[in-house]
């Protein structure tokens, strides 16, 4: 059965459609609300409470996107209510995460270095490296964190992410873009830290 035959009849009421869309997207909402807060309960707490609203609201939903990405509408909105309620947001501006100077700059002055990567297809592979990327994607404010783990993490397009997130497909650009390079900073001077140039 085709998500769009699903769709028509978990909005006719019937619940087993509902729950296999459900499940068919389940774990990509937990795995997001994890990423968002960096707390299993608190996951667990944002992907009950989207299901809730995807109960209450089914019918509202038109078929402009995929299901999935309504859901994803969803938890972002349910994560976004969870971290403002217990101000965990981090309001300070994605300037404060970006590198001050120029490449250039920081070349001629001796500053802050890329860290070399070696072979990223090891280091990816490695725990220590995926905690270090986990926690400077932890440290984002939650506008870059959320885009950056629906290109990322989730893989969708920037004009699915632009749906969600209520932006412009410029303005969603941008902020991918900026997020991606506050990690790759930030992961710099993590590893700088730990392991010189």
């Amino acid at each position: 059965m085709s998500e769009k035959e699903l769709v028509a009849k978990a909005q006719a009421g019937d619940f087993q459609a509902f729950e296999a869309l459900i499940n068919a997207n389940k774990g990509k909402i937990y795995a997001l609300a994890l990423k968002m807060t960096a707390n299993p309960q608190d996951a667990e707490d944002i992907v009950q409470e989207t299901l809730i609203k995807a109960i209450d609201n089914i019918e509202q939903f038109r078929g402009e996107s995929s299901f999935g990405t309504w859901l994803y509408s969803i938890a972002l909105n349910q994560s976004r209510a969870h971290l403002a309620k217990q101000k965990q947001t981090d309001l300070k501006p994605i300037e404060d995460y970006l590198p001050t100077r120029s490449a250039d700059e920081m070349h001629n002055h001796g500053g802050h270095k890329l860290f070399d990567w070696r072979d990223p297809h090891k280091v990816l592979e490695d725990d220590e490296l995926r905690k270090m990327i986990d926690e400077a994607i932890a440290a984002l404010p939650v506008q870059y964190r959320e885009a950056f783990l629906l290109r990322y993490y989730e893989e969708l397009s920037i004009k699915e992410i632009a749906k969600i997130i209520n932006e412009s497909v410029a303005s969603t650009k941008s902020r991918v873009l900026r997020a991606r390079l506050a990690v790759r900073d930030q992961l710099s001077r993590t590893l700088e830290a730990r392991y010189g140039t």
